[in-house]
């Protein structure tokens, strides 16, 4: 029977390269505490990469770039996906993310249907914010990151120029769900968005 380290071992050879992966996912190889010493045993190996507590990365190394990092958004979508929770972006994330901003935030929040937590990758930091679950009643992608980007401009700012950005954008989802999602955000973020479908 192999030993716990080479099942955590031989598992991860498996992940595709660029994997990121938890404690949990080797919990039928042994204890807690022998799948911890594996892993930062094999850390130390250089084979995979402590990005956080409790979360690891077993590199696509590039020969020319080196190890590939995944961007802080798949860490927090990989962490959502293990806890079985939602989240968005808010912030000045929404803002880079649809190219309102060329700022890239440090301090990245999302909201979540889970539990509240903040989490350090490198020098980066995700925060999770609890909150109601119906703000994820939105049935697109863009609305909402649409939403949070204009809720983080600010009522009565929004320049022209951003307006065309967000226009833009909108092209990307279908026009029914648009018009469905529209009336879930505040009012002043309905009334832009109807104009922007509606042009």
């Amino acid at each position: 029977m192999q030993s716990t380290h080479q099942q955590v071992l031989n598992t991860i050879l498996q992940f595709e390269q660029g994997t990121i992966f938890f404690p949990e996912q080797f919990d039928s190889a042994g204890s807690s505490e022998s799948i911890r010493q594996s892993l930062s045993r094999i850390c130390k190996e250089g084979t995979i990469i402590r990005l956080s507590k409790g979360v690891y990365l077993f590199p696509y190394i590039d020969k020319e770039l080196g190890i590939l990092f995944p961007s802080i958004e798949r860490v927090a979508r990989a962490i959502a996906k293990r806890d079985k929770s939602r989240i968005q972006p808010t912030g000045l994330y929404a803002l880079n993310k649809l190219g309102l901003s060329t700022q890239v935030p440090m301090k990245v929040v999302f909201l979540t249907d889970g539990i509240t937590r903040k989490i350090n990758i490198g020098k980066q930091t995700i925060t999770f914010r609890q909150t109601a679950p119906k703000n994820f009643a939105f049935r697109g992608e863009i609305t909402p990151l649409i939403a949070a980007a204009l809720k983080e401009i600010g009522k009565d700012r929004v320049t022209e120029k951003e307006l065309q950005i967000i226009k833009n954008a909108l092209t990307l989802e279908a026009k029914e769900i648009l018009l469905a999602d529209a009336y879930i955000a505040p009012r002043w973020i309905t009334d832009i968005l109807l104009k922007l479908i509606n042009d």
